[in-house]
């Protein structure tokens, strides 16, 4: 999308991208001549629409042109933007706002330094979005360990949603007092809790909108019975997933990759899975493969290492999937 004749710095990753180079004397934001600032303005309306239509996870792009819709379309002739009818120009609204929610839910000035030295090497913004998590919703984070996703999701389905965290003792254990800390005085009201042991989940049917499964789909292929970690029976508790969420509910997993045509065994020796691997027993459950993200690539990772190994623990190869129960 182009805006003939202007320029439109956008701030991106502490970069400015320009959109359409051509223009003369500075006047605030835009670059031209200010009676033209309506036009430019109308143009970045369009230029967010197309950010959007293009499902692109550029997150910081469509905050920084979320910041213009406001004052765009309370200007003559933006009120319909170029890019399509009324109704499409609505949607477009309605998923600028849906960005608002994920930035705002990583901005919250409650969240413990810890997560925020997360942030940038999990795009918690872009996967939350990804996998279409919206307010009022009911979620349930799988073995969410010490809550980082569990406080954001808390954030992004508001008071009107809710949000389950199930961890089992192997996690509190490791975890220490972190689990308490997160949940104490009550500071999550809309997070419940829930203890379950491996092959001990029990879910009610329907429950739920979203299930999400991070950095531990792996971990249905490790076993150590010593340390309270009995294998899982993995098709039980998919079958358990399934029956939990509601129809066209979303199964959600972010998992390290392993090298293609890997066994199952590295879920256990490396903790990584091969995303074949997570496709076929999913899919096989019932579920549809809705779409993949490369957002958490990284090309640079060593899979015949652990994920715990110092060089990369944070930094590793992932991939994002979305499946769907159908309808």
């Amino acid at each position: 999308m182009s805006v003939s004749g202007y320029r439109i710095q956008l701030p991106l990753n502490n970069k400015k991208r320009d959109i359409n180079p051509a223009a003369s004397s500075a006047a605030g934001f835009f670059i031209g001549p200010s009676g033209a600032r309506p036009a430019a303005l109308c143009g970045a309306v369009g230029v967010y629409s197309a950010v959007i239509r293009g499902r692109t996870n550029t997150m910081k792009l469509k905050i920084s042109l979320l910041t213009l819709l406001p004052l765009a379309l309370a200007l003559p002739g933006c009120d319909r933007p170029p890019s399509g009818s009324a109704d499409a120009d609505n949607l477009m609204v309605s998923e600028a706002m849906d960005a608002s929610v994920y930035a705002a839910a990583v901005a919250n000035t409650d969240r413990p330094e810890k997560d925020l030295a997360r942030d940038e090497r999990s795009a918690p913004a872009d996967v939350l979005e990804f996998f279409e998590i919206r307010p009022g919703m009911r979620v349930l984070d799988l073995f969410s360990g010490s809550g980082y996703y569990t406080e954001l999701l808390s954030y992004v389905v508001g008071p009107g949603g809710s949000v389950v965290a199930h961890n089992n003792s192997a996690y509190a254990g490791y975890l220490g007092d972190e689990i308490e800390k997160r949940y104490a005085d009550d500071r999550l009201p809309n997070v419940e809790t829930l203890m379950a042991e491996n092959n001990e989940l029990k879910l009610a049917a329907d429950e739920f909108d979203a299930i999400l499964m991070i950095l531990a789909y792996h971990d249905v292929y490790y076993a150590n019975p010593k340390d309270g970690w009995p294998r899982i029976d993995g098709a039980r508790m998919l079958a358990e997933l399934h029956k939990a969420l509601k129809p066209g509910g979303i199964l959600g997993i972010v998992d390290h990759y392993a090298e293609a045509g890997a066994p199952r065994e590295t879920g256990g020796s490396v903790h990584r899975i091969d995303p074949g691997i997570v496709i076929a027993d999913v899919t096989g459950a019932g579920f549809r493969l809705e779409e993949k993200s490369d957002e958490l690539r990284n090309m640079n990772d060593d899979y015949s290492k652990t994920v715990f190994d110092p060089e990369l623990r944070g930094k590793t190869d992932r991939f994002i999937l979305r499946f769907r129960k159908p309808e």
